[in-house]
């Protein structure tokens, strides 16, 4: 098999995996939405909030790739699989953290500027949303384990399953089918917290059922250091852009008016079809660098980014041309009805012409990135991302429209200068073969 043909191999159920949970998102808003714009707003804002109180613990459990990858290729199944514990290890605390701050929930949403039924429907989806916090995680973490060993497979499995049945809770909960009760807002909250905790109940059943011998007996304290050390920075580096992109669409775009906002969204919903089978690419190339880098081959690894990149460019690339070809077409679906379609179509189009130009930035940066953490250098990438996005582009999009008066356009230009400089920087870094010295594993296995 040539390695372009592992690399997509393991790329498809990646791809597949991320594509369930844009489906379950947008199912949740669409089947709310009969409920009124209260409901709505409840449901697609909890999800984001939930999804800010998931994504540093998810980005800590994820870097349990780099070390499954990398002890795999080195041989060494029982420290990999030790890892895999430790990632649920970060999922229990994770789950326990936020049970602590869940009594602050009414204080924390009572500091924005929710209308009351908001405030109130949002309270109940989060409270109930956020009893799942450690599944999520945990589900994450068995599918990195797993992804490291080269079986992208099951996690695509568990997250397709979560996605069947939360569809399904849905149906039964939110109006009341089948002798259900229509729970309405806390029926979505219901449906996605046990759809998830099923699924990790299922995932955890098979890791333990794999075991071949190595359960948590095993472990050793200074491993789950190790873990945290590398983990830490990767779930900074997560956080710090995805806070960055809330914070540009809510400070900046916001501002604008609600046919920019509206039309801002809509391009993100069709970046998310581009960018999800590029982060799957990515993270399979991630998964054959660090085995690589296991079996002592460094030397592969610059052809192993050069392949990811190529492949990744080559779709992204596709995905541009059709931004600049057909915009029209594709964002028609999302054209609201009344006066201002024509404006939204107007905005919209003009956006795509930005988004088809960062397409090949955005594929060298998540390439390179994600073959940076599989190596172990998640601190520069932390650092970087932090300091590009809270430092040049969201100051540089706020001073734009605020003090000069920019158009939206002027504003997600500097997404094109975040994702160009995030590219040259983390490229700049490959370059200088810093990831050579970084030792992720310990050199002798214990």
């Amino acid at each position: 098999m040539s390695r372009l043909e592992t690399l997509l191999g393991l790329a498809w159920p990646v791809i597949v995996s991320r594509s369930t949970q844009v489906v379950v998102g947008l199912a949740d808003a669409l089947m709310v939405t009969q409920l009124g714009e209260t409901a709505l707003a409840a449901v697609t804002t909890g999800a984001l909030n939930a999804g800010t109180g998931f994504i540093f613990p998810m980005g800590v459990a994820f870097v349990v790739s780099s070390f499954s990858s990398q002890l795999t290729g080195r041989g060494d199944a029982a420290g990999a699989r030790r890892f895999g514990w430790y990632g649920l290890g970060v999922a229990l605390m994770a789950q326990v953290l936020v049970i602590a701050l869940l009594p602050m929930l009414s204080r924390l949403l009572s500091a924005n500027d929710y209308a009351p039924d908001v405030e109130r429907a949002l309270s109940v989806y989060l409270s109930i949303r956020l009893l799942s916090t450690g599944a999520a995680v945990g589900n994450e973490a068995l599918a990195s384990y797993f992804g490291g060993m080269g079986n992208t497979a099951v996690g695509m499995k568990v997250n397709v399953t979560a996605m069947v049945l939360n569809l399904l809770l849905n149906w039964l909960l939110i109006d009341g089918h089948a002798g259900f009760p229509a729970l309405g807002v806390a029926g979505a909250a219901w449906a996605s917290t046990v759809s998830t905790s099923v699924a990790f109940a299922v995932f955890l059943i098979v890791f333990i059922r794999v075991g071949g011998g190595y359960g948590p007996q095993n472990l050793r304290w200074h491993e789950f250091v190790r873990l945290l050390r590398f983990g830490l920075p990767s779930g900074l580096n997560w956080s710090f852009e995805f806070f960055a992109f809330v914070a540009f669409v809510n400070v900046v775009v916001a501002g604008l008016g609600t046919v920019n906002l509206a039309a801002m969204m809509a391009v993100m919903q069709l970046n998310s079809f581009s960018f999800m089978p590029a982060f799957g690419l990515g993270s399979a190339g991630a998964i054959l660098v660090g085995q690589a880098i296991g079996r002592g081959h460094k030397d592969e690894v610059p052809h192993i980014l050069a392949l990811t990149f190529a492949t990744t460019a080559a779709w992204m690339g596709l995905v541009g041309l059709a931004y600049l070809a057909i915009p029209e077409p594709l964002l028609r679906p999302f054209v609201p009805a009344g006066p201002n379609g024509v404006g939204f179509l107007t905005v919209g189009i003009r956006m795509l012409v930005f988004s088809a130009l960062w397409q090949l930035f955005d594929a060298a940066g998540i390439t390179i990135s994600e073959a940076l953490r599989a190596a172990g250098d998640t601190a520069y990438a932390m650092w970087t991302r932090g300091v590009l996005a809270w430092l040049v582009f969201l100051p540089g999009s706020w001073v734009t429209v605020r003090w000069f008066g920019g158009a939206v356009q002027g504003a997600v230009a500097w997404l094109l200068v975040y994702l160009g400089l995030l590219a040259l920087v983390l490229f700049l870094r490959f370059r200088s073969g810093a990831w050579r010295n970084i030792a992720l594993v310990e050199e002798t296995p214990q």
